[in-house]
Parts: structure tokens; sequence; C-alpha cells
């Protein structure tokens, strides 16, 4: 008896450490799905985790009316559970691509997860109350379950997000969940009945047939939030990339996104490339940070002078599809293949921390700085760093989000480079994907505006167009801004309020 009793404990605290695992990446899957659709991480992470503890605590509260058959309400609480967060990602895919009222079902399904997660914690507590005295008990019970949360922090970014995907992932702990209330079924079999292991079986089939079917779900629910056909699809431990493709246009997104449109590509990339490359006295040696498409660098590889050009980007999986996929290779003409390239897949930041060289071009081609991963790269500190790394005579340039669209977080990296000591020049200029954009030119010395040497193959600017891009109409003047500081990060406040503004996001 005492032995079995002992195996009951050790399955029960296994059961809460599983439970602990699942709670946690059902908080992380909402989270970064809704990131992922909709933008704005801080908001939604925040929501997501603000609402399912809260519920949780609801939970806990509701628990105190199961007076009976405890072990029969804990399993029937993993079955639903399995069901819910098993199909938690698809819900929210599904809602926001077919029902457009996303969320609503973000708040049903992470009220609901959180509430019956908050139940079974008291619940295991009191099933154990015979095998262990109170002050054991919760130690025991806690122990394990914050230590499958740290397990849970850890797996999901370095394993389930660019291994399995978030479909296959909530699939996947939706049947660790139908485990546990399966192993409760086994261990409390005598005090209940058979019915239970139909009910296991449905479920395991359902979730089964869901993990299988997963790539197949993504890609019918992508399709639908996809002007054109996908021709490629990737999780990646940093973000998710789509490729569409339509009688030879292509458009390339990271995160819902759009980084570019084939059609108008060359208006952002001359844009950003050809006035800083004016600038300087010399390319010797380039600094490209982001621009893992190649499309910057192919601009950059029009000038016979240029020595030499590194390209850091995060990513790698970013530089390699835009190096070896026949299509996506072609658009940048084949740029990687150059040996005055050199590609380093790092942070950004802790490249240039380390770099000890001077760089004569900066390009900066990062995508919009909407949450704090991508805002300290928009920072004065990291502006900073870049400064003492660009040659006296030297010029750097940054995509600076739309002076139209987000006024403010504009004029905010333009403040950020001149409390840097940069002097800057901010340009804008008409991208049909984008609208109006905004870049700005900074550099140890005076900027003025150089005419821009005719190369081959330019398909827009001119001396004249850049003459016209440093003219900013009234609504898109210099606003009254703060910079941006690593411990505050205004740009992502301003950026956010602005786009809200125009677009529902």
């Amino acid at each position: 008896m005492q032995q079995t009793l002992k195996h009951k404990e050790i399955a029960l605290l296994f059961g809460t450490f599983v439970i602990a695992i699942c709670g946690l990446v059902y908080e992380l899957l909402a989270g970064t799905l809704s990131s992922y659709l909709l933008g704005d991480s801080i908001y939604h992470f925040s929501l997501v985790i603000g609402l399912f503890m809260s519920s949780m605590g609801v939970g806990a509260w509701l628990s105190r009316f199961i007076e009976e058959q405890l072990e029969r309400a804990f399993i029937l609480i993993q079955f639903s559970i399995a069901l819910v967060g098993g199909f938690s990602a698809f819900i929210l895919f599904y809602a926001f691509a077919y029902l457009q009222n996303y969320d609503a079902f973000l708040y049903l399904v992470t009220i609901s997860l959180g509430s019956m997660l908050g139940v079974e914690i008291p619940l295991i507590i009191r099933i154990l109350k015979e095998s262990f005295s109170l002050k054991t008990n919760i130690s025991n019970v806690f122990t394990v379950d914050y230590i499958g949360a740290l397990f849970a922090s850890l797996l999901f970014p370095l394993v389930l997000v660019p291994q399995l995907g978030l479909m296959q992932t909530s699939f996947l702990f939706g049947g660790l969940n139908l485990i546990v209330g399966a192993m409760a079924y086994y261990i409390f079999r005598d005090i209940l009945n058979k019915k239970y292991i139909i009910s296991i079986v449905m479920i395991a089939l359902v979730l089964s047939i869901g993990f299988i079917k997963s790539s197949s779900l993504v890609s019918i629910l992508e399709n639908k939030l996809y002007q054109h056909k996908i021709i490629y699809s990737k999780q990646t431990p940093y973000q998710k990339l789509i490729v569409t493709a339509q009688k030879g246009r292509i458009q390339f997104y990271i995160n819902g996104a759009i980084q570019f449109d084939s059609l108008d590509e060359h208006r952002y990339h001359e844009s950003l490339v050809h006035p800083v490359m004016n600038m300087s006295q010399s390319h010797e040696n380039i600094l490209i940070i982001g621009g893992g498409d190649g499309l910057a660098l192919r601009e950059v590889l029009r000038y016979d002078d240029v020595g030499h050009v590194t390209l850091v980007d995060l990513d790698p999986a970013i530089t390699t599809l835009f190096k070896t996929h026949p299509l996506l290779s072609t658009l940048n003409h084949h740029a990687y293949e150059s040996a005055k390239v050199t590609v380093i897949n790092q942070d950004a930041w802790k490249f240039i921390e380390t770099s000890q060289h001077f760089y004569d071009v900066i390009i900066i081609d990062l995508p919009d700085p909407n949450n704090i991963s991508l805002s300290r790269l928009y920072s004065k500190a990291f502006y900073h760093t870049l400064s003492s790394h660009l040659s006296r005579s030297g010029a750097m340039v940054t995509q600076s989000t739309s002076p139209l669209f987000s006024r403010d977080a504009f004029w905010c990296i333009a403040s950020t480079l001149e409390s840097s000591g940069f002097k800057t020049l901010p340009y804008h200029t008409y991208v049909p994907s984008f609208g109006e954009w905004g870049f700005i030119l900074a550099s140890h010395l005076a900027l003025p505006i150089k005419a821009i040497m005719p190369l081959d193959g330019l398909k827009y600017i001119d001396s004249k167009t850049m003459q016209s891009m440093t003219h900013f109409d009234k609504d898109m003047s210099r606003s009254d801004v703060q910079s941006n500081q690593l411990s505050k990060h205004s740009l992502i406040y301003y950026y956010n309020n602005g786009w809200d503004k125009w677009y529902e996001r």
C-alpha cells in the first residue's frame, strides 16, 4: 500500500510539472501568435499574461466549489484543456483569417485556459492531502510547478517554435495535457468508470490528426492572409518568413509585415543606398546592418570602387534563402556570390561592439522599431557605438519608417541621431507598397546635397529626385519629440501611436 501511494504521489507531482510546462506554452503561443498577426508584441504579451494570470486566480477561487469527486474533476479539466489548448493556435489563426474578430477569441481562449489551469493546482494539493502535511504538500506542488515554467520558457524559443511552429506546438501540448489526464485516470481507475477510456481515445485521435495536418492547416490559413500564392514559409528561431509570388511579382514578409514588393522595391533600395554612397568620399569598407534580402547589397555593388562589404543580419535563414533560392537570388543579382562580400549572422549590437574596423559607409536596413529588440538598434546608445566606427569623412543612413503615418517616430530617430553627435539630413520618398517612406542620412560632417552620379541601371533616383526628397510638407514637418533611450524606448510609443491612428492593427 505504501509503495502504491508513493507511485501515486510521484505521478501526480510529475503531472504537475507537465501541466506547468503546458500552461506557460499556451501563454507564449497566444502572445507570439498575436504579435505575429497584429504586431505590437509588448502590448499583446502583456495583455495575454495579465488575462492568463488573473484567470488562474479566478480558477483557483472557483476550485473551492468542487467538494466531491476531486479526481474526476481533475481528469475532466485535463480533457478540456487538451482540447482548448490543443486547438488554441488554430482557433486564433482561423478567427483572424476568416472571422475578423480576433480579439474576442483571444480573450475567450486565454480566459478559458487560465481559469481551468487555475483550478488544477488547488485540486492536486487537495488530492495529495492524505500523503503529505500541508506545508510539504504546498512546497512540493509549487516547486515542480515553477521548475516546469522555467523548462517551458527555455523549450519554447529554442526548440518548439523553430522546429515545430506554433500550430504543431499547440496540438502537441494538448496531447501532453491528455496524457496527464490519462495517467490520472489510470491511478484512480478503481473509483472511476471505463467511459473515460472512450474520451481519451477520441481526444487523442482528434489531436493527432491536427498535429499531422498542421502544415496543411497553416498553409490554408496563411494563404487567406496573403494576396498571392505562398512559395516559401518558414518559422525561424527569430521570426516568421513568408515569400509570395504571382506572375513574376515577388513579395517578402517578416512576421506578417511586408519587407519588399519586386514591383517597387527599387524605389526603396535606390533611395536608401545611393544618397549615402554619394555622400561618402570613400567606398573602401562598407557595413550593411540588416538587409538580409541582399537588395541593398545589390545597389552597393553597382559601384566599381567598392573594396569590401560586411553584411550583418541576425537570421541566417534569410541570408541563406536569398543566396540560394533561384528566384530570389536573381532579384538581388546574385549579390552574395561576390568575393567582396562577407556575411555575418549575429546580433548587430554584439558585432559592432567587437568590431575593430572603421567603415566609410554604414547602411541600416532593419525592420520598423515595433518592439524592444528592434528599438534598441534605433537608440542613442547604439548610434553612439556606430559613431565610433564611422570614418571621419564617411556617411551613414537608416531607414526611418513613414514621416506621414508615424511622424513622431520618424523625427524621434532624427533627434536620436543628433543627440548621438551626428549631423543629419532627413529625406523621404513614395514607395507604393509602404506609402510615404523616410530615411535619415548621418555624418560627422555637414551633409550638403550632392549630385547623384549617374549609374547604369538605376530606375528611379537622380540628382533632381534627391533635391525633392528633402522637402517635407507641413503634415510631415519636424515635431517636438524625445530621443530614443534604452531606459525608456520612446520610439515604440511614437511608432505604435502613429500607425494606430491610420490603421487598426
